[in-house]
């Protein structure tokens, strides 16, 4: 029913001789990396969500910008009337 150690290793063994052990070590190192890669990117995304606000805040911020922008575009229309 289960597979024992003997059938494990053979089919280990079947694999060493078809692909040798230089591929072998290169599809792990690749397959580390990419695992590396993965991890490292979920990670970001996790630290990029604790970071987020609320929408309350983004709204207010939003709100802030554009009452900036209306300021500077008030001052500028103001330096040309005055030349």
């Amino acid at each position: 029913m289960g597979i024992s150690i003997w059938q494990l290793l053979i089919v280990l063994l079947i694999v060493v001789l078809l692909f040798g052990t230089k591929r072998l070590k290169s599809l792990g190192g690749d397959l580390g990396t990419a695992i590396k890669g993965f991890k490292s990117a979920v990670s970001d995304d996790e630290k990029k969500d604790d970071t987020d606000t609320d929408a309350d805040f983004d709204q207010q911020k939003q709100v802030e910008q554009r009452q900036n922008t209306t300021d500077t575009d008030v001052t500028k229309t103001t330096d040309k009337e005055s030349r």
